[in-house]
């Protein structure tokens, strides 16, 4: 199951999360949460895989933040 790790309001910040967890050799999807019909405002959820949520909540605490 896909769990959310982090969620962010930025494209760009989900995009540079999303490299260093794949970097880290983890299994990574991004899903856009828009919460206008135009897409101009929203947020960016980080997943990953059930077993691998503890070690991108590490990655993202020590590289991310």
């Amino acid at each position: 199951m896909w769990m959310v790790a982090y969620v962010t309001q930025s494209k760009e910040s989900a995009e540079r999360i999303r490299t260093l967890l794949q970097e880290a050799g983890l299994l990574v999807k991004i899903r856009s949460v828009n919460q206008s019909g135009n897409g101009q405002f929203g947020c960016y959820e980080i997943l990953v895989p059930e077993a691998e949520l503890s070690e991108a909540h590490e990655i993202i605490i020590e590289k991310a933040l």
